[in-house]
């Protein structure tokens, strides 16, 4: 019920919305970025290969080979300090907000988050989603969630960029040529940064800045010094992996290579490649190029990517599988730990099932080093071999797709994930006895089957939608194969007899059919995500719906769900029959209101099912009005929450017109006795006698505020919606002079009213005089619980670390009555002294809450013109 006391004030209007436009804005948006990102990849890619011109795929194994056990050594301890560092983030940041979480659940999620984004940094692999799925179940609010993720996020990006801009001053002359811009513009961009943060430092003292009529608040000056040393300290540390791994002749000082190094990681963060993978490759070749050999540096960044980036992952996988064991998840010291690993043990498999994909997919293209080769002619067929060599890059693809299912948590993608690795486990020894290979597959069957008990989801891996960021990443891994073949093989001139060569000693040749097969497969997949049939348009409920989930919300405790009974939203059920939601669609969302009803099982699934049908379709999922019981549900999906408003609710047991709190109410409604009205409660089976009186009121209510009838979450005066439930009426010398309908269910833990609509001639004080009367009767009937509704954009976080959203919100709150009357709607609910409850606007990030919101608003009006118009 979202504040229905005076929402229909507002007028609508029938027809399809004018916000095409916006749509089709909407709809374009994510493939264009995904295209720009292939083509600086490509740029990228391009690059390398011709910085590498003088480099042979043969020098950079050897020089692989060679790496000193010290160096890896070195390497570790620097890998294990750098995500030390990365921990604390997240300890600065639960204590900047006030919060304090056990340090092994903070370790744990911090470490798997950094891991997962590191190493993957795609969407539903980023660390964000790993700290939502971890401190919501932890007891966290999304609006806290939201300040962490906001807080490690920006206080990284700002010591970046400080850090690179100090670096790019003196190193501007060697720099600039790269980027393809002058050393004078490049300080000039990196004088203008320090500048921009040393304003940032002057406003930290004043703790906050109005602009456009939106405060925005920072840390306090400690805070971001504090923070900004950690970041000093984690770049220190992470660029000293890669100077431990260097080659001995690198002609280099520590202090010019960590600026070389910074400039590198903050380009590859801007770049928007994900990883920064090949942009980060691209500057720290060509600065240490002209002094160091070129194979021996590039082998140098191979070791750093495993060490600094896959090792990680397979740490973590070790340690959620380990927590996972029901005997160490059941110790009092370590159940915290053991929830935790839960929550994010398949966002970390999906990750790593992605990279070893994507490994599996490399190696095909590469050749097998002469000594396996020579083992393995002895031993394995050349047709056994030549077919393993093939299917591996089919098997990496395969392996890739299943990855976005693990995070999903999809029985299927389990099933595909298991066969997947094991198939390729076995084709990594056939095609090369790749040791290393087949461990890290090991690794993540071992992480799959002691998580096996979250993967329970019955839903198929084939209908899932790749998504353009999936599409994308496929296309990332389909460039760089690319580029790796023809690194390896850039001396072998190219002829048509290739193809069909087929010996022990042709590496080439299988390495191009591999490749073959993956651009074959990736195509064609590519093809099938963008040409598959439309889904099914979103259309209203069928009377024999609203009927099956009406005996649905009778045997539940939230009377608002009632408003299915509208028929004006499609109504989706779980595959049990034992819960739905009602929905509606507007632009690109897809939006639920209130949470699922019926059993919580049954409800969880629905919040899966729903997400996934909505991006069947193309669309985002939305949950609008949804209560915090449902908040762990929408993380373990992907999507994040922000606070909508409150919702008053009464304990109708405190209700009593006595003292002097109810002081008010209780001269009002003593005032509209002595006016002459009474009311009257109409059960469901009086309501046809007095349907057409019913009607003159709201006729004449409707006329009265130029106004037409509105939907969604708010009811309308159909015969019906009316006739389905109980009415209280008020009657004024004996003609009915106001209604509403009552929404109850049989379980009388809830109740609440939907229209509520006056005639002209009803007194003044009706409306107090209504509420108080009905309030009375139901505590008489035994009621637990009345609800006033929602009071949309109060009871948001003014504190200082509040989120942008919560002060844009509060910015439309305060000055925002000419289009919407916040502050009387909550005064109004205020005299009944309810209990505020919060109500979430659940959706993925980025501009997505603000457009979802618009298109609630739109679908709630009927419309632009219902707006926008009064």
């Amino acid at each position: 019920m979202a504040a229905k006391i005076n929402a229909e004030t507002e007028e609508s209007a029938e027809g399809p919305s004018t916000s095409g436009w916006r749509a089709a804005l909407s709809n374009l948006g994510r493939p264009l970025a995904a295209i720009f990102t292939l083509i600086v990849f490509a740029a990228v890619a391009y690059a390398i290969y011709r910085l590498t011109e003088e480099v042979s795929y043969d020098d950079v194994v050897a020089a692989v080979a060679h790496t000193g056990y010290d160096q890896i050594a070195l390497a570790i301890l620097f890998t294990a300090l750098s995500f030390g560092t990365l921990c604390i983030y997240d300890w600065n940041a639960l204590e900047f907000i006030g919060r304090k979480r056990p340090a092994a659940e903070v370790a744990l999620t911090a470490f798997s988050a950094y891991a997962v984004g590191n190493a993957a940094g795609f969407g539903m692999l980023s660390g964000g989603a790993i700290r939502y799925r971890a401190y919501s179940r932890a007891g966290l609010a999304p609006d806290e969630i939201g300040r962490i993720v906001a807080f490690v996020s920006l206080s990284f990006m700002l010591g970046l960029a400080v850090i690179t801009a100090l670096s790019l001053i003196p190193m501007s002359s060697e720099i600039a040529p790269l980027l393809d811009i002058t050393p004078f513009w490049l300080r000039t961009i990196a004088i203008a940064i320090l500048v921009g943060f040393a304003v940032l430092i002057i406003i930290g003292q004043r703790r906050s800045l109005t602009f456009a009529g939106v405060t925005l608040s920072l840390a306090d000056t400690p805070t971001l010094s504090r923070q900004f040393i950690i970041t000093v300290a984690d770049l220190a540390f992470s660029c000293s992996v890669v100077y431990a791994l260097l080659p001995t002749q690198a002609a280099i000082s520590w202090p010019a290579f960590f600026a070389i190094y910074s400039i590198a990681i903050g380009i590859g963060v801007a770049s928007h490649v994900p990883g920064g993978i090949g942009v980060f490759e691209t500057i720290i070749i060509a600065a240490l190029g002209p002094t160091t050999n070129i194979d021996a540096v590039l082998a140098s960044l191979v070791v750093y990517r495993l060490i600094y980036y896959v090792l990680p992952l397979i740490l973590a996988i070790i340690l959620v599988t380990i927590t996972e064991l029901r005997h160490f998840s059941k110790t009092p010291a370590l159940a915290g730990v053991g929830r935790t690993a839960a929550r994010i043990s398949p966002a970390l498999l999906g990750a790593l099932t992605f990279i070893l994909g994507a490994m599996l997919i490399f190696s095909s293209v590469t050749p097998t080093p002469e000594r396996n080769l020579e083992m393995l002619e002895g031993i394995v067929p050349l047709s056994i071999m030549e077919s393993a060599h093939f299917l591996s890059s089919i098997i990496g693809l395969f392996l890739v797709i299943a990855a976005r299912g693990l995070v999903q948590r999809l029985d299927g993608a389990w099933w595909a994930a298991v066969v997947g690795a094991s198939i390729g486990l076995i084709l990594s020894l056939l095609k090369a006895f790749a040791v290393f290979e087949a461990s890290a597959l090991a690794v993540l069957l071992i992480g799959l089957f002691g998580s096996k008990r979250l993967f329970v989801r019955p839903a198929s891996l084939f209908r899932q939608v790749l998504t353009s960021p999936w599409l994308m990443a496929i296309a990332l891994i389909c460039i760089c194969a690319f580029f790796i073949l023809f690194f390896v093989y850039r001396d072998v001139d190219y002829s048509r007899s290739l193809w069909w060569e087929f010996e022990f000693s042709e590496e080439a040749p299988r390495s191009l059919r591999a490749m073959l097969g993956l651009t074959i497969f990736s195509s064609a997949l590519a093809v099938f995500s963008m040409l598959r049939p439309a889904a099914p348009a979103v259309t209203p409920s069928s009377r024999e719906e609203i009927d099956k989930a009406a005996v649905i919300v009778n045997s539940h405790d939230v009377a608002d769900s009632n408003l299915v009974r509208t028929g004006d939203k499609a109504i989706m059920f779980s595959p049990d029959g034992k819960a739905f939601l009602m929905y509606g669609k507007q632009g690109r969302s897809w939006i639920a209101f209130l949470d699922p009803v019926g059993p919580k099982k049954a409800r969880d699934e629905l919040v899966w099912q729903f997400v996934e049908e909505a991006r069947t379709a193309g669309c985002r999922a939305v949950f609008y009005q949804a209560s915090p019981a449902l908040l762990p549900a929408i993380a373990d999906a992907g999507l994040q929450a922000f606070k909508l408003g409150e919702l008053a609710e009464v304990d109708l047991s405190r209700f009593d017109l006595k003292g002097g709190k109810w002081a008010n109410l209780r001269q009002s409604a003593t005032k509209a006795e002595r006016d002459g009205l009474s009311f009257e409660i109409i059960p469901t089976e009086g309501v046809p006698a007095i349907l057409e009186d019913l009607r003159d009121v709201s006729n004449g209510w409707l006329a009265q505020h130029r106004a037409k009838e509105k939907g969604f979450s708010l009811g309308a005066f159909t015969d019906n919606y009316i006739l389905s439930q109980p009415v209280i009426v008020l009657r004024f010398e004996g003609r009915i002079v106001a209604f509403a309908n009552i929404m109850v269910t049989d379980t009388k833990a809830d109740a609440s009213i939907d229209l509520m609509r006056f005639s002209p001639e009803a007194p003044k004080g009706s409306m107090d005089y209504l509420f108080v009367s009905l309030l009375t009767h139901l505590r008489g009937e035994g009621y637990r619980h009345f609800n006033l509704g929602m009071a949309p954009l109060s009871g948001l976080s003014r504190r200082d670390v509040a989120p942008v959203w919560d002060r844009i919100a509060n910015t439309f709150y305060e000055h925002g009555e000419r289009f919407y009357n916040f502050k009387g709607l909550r005064a109004f609910k205020s005299k009944f002294h309810p209990e505020w409850q919060p109500r979430y606007l659940a959706v993925s990030g980025g501009l997505s809450p603000v457009i979802a919101l618009l298109d609630a608003t739109l679908l709630i009006g009927g419309g632009l013109k219902g707006v926008v118009k009064k």
